[in-house]
């Protein structure tokens, strides 16, 4: 499965300007998606994040990630447009500067999806070399209310 921005839309919920991500190269629902992000010189974080050295803030390299693999859920179609919310990040690493006019390409891994709760893993690479990585838990919210106990 490709999808571009529009379809993009279509299945998640985050918008401009906090979308991270233009497009979806390759998807196979509950396992991984692949695709990126295009970082325009006049994206809104580059004017105020380090104005004499502009670069990527993390967090937002993190959030890219995080909204890359929920598309492997989201993509599973009972999942459709509902809202994934990141609960833990570990093993984060950034490793390189990730500048304006370049691109952030993501890959992602659902190592387990159980209940709603999912486990995954990213890298993101600029100019084939590793820029940042880590490991997060990510849920919908509507799965696992639906296995709450009432009292």
């Amino acid at each position: 499965m490709i999808l571009d921005k529009k379809q993009i839309l279509e299945y998640q919920q985050n918008r401009d300007p906090y979308l991270m991500i233009d497009y979806v190269e390759d998807v196979v629902p509950e396992k991984y998606a692949k695709g990126y992000k295009k970082l325009n010189a006049d994206e809104w974080f580059f004017k105020v994040h380090w104005a004499s050295d502009p670069n990527m803030p993390a967090m937002l390299q993190t959030e890219a990630m995080v909204q890359m693999a929920a598309m492997s859920l989201l993509t599973i179609p009972e999942h459709k447009g509902k809202v994934v919310y990141l609960t833990s990040a570990s093993k984060l690493q950034f490793k390189k500067k990730i500048l304006p006019d370049t691109k952030l390409n993501i890959e992602t891994k659902i190592l387990n999806f159980k209940r709603g709760i999912a486990n995954c893993t990213a890298k993101g690479i600029v100019d084939n070399q590793v820029a940042c990585l880590g490991e997060f838990t990510i849920v919908l919210p509507d799965v696992i209310n639906k296995f709450k106990i009432e009292k």
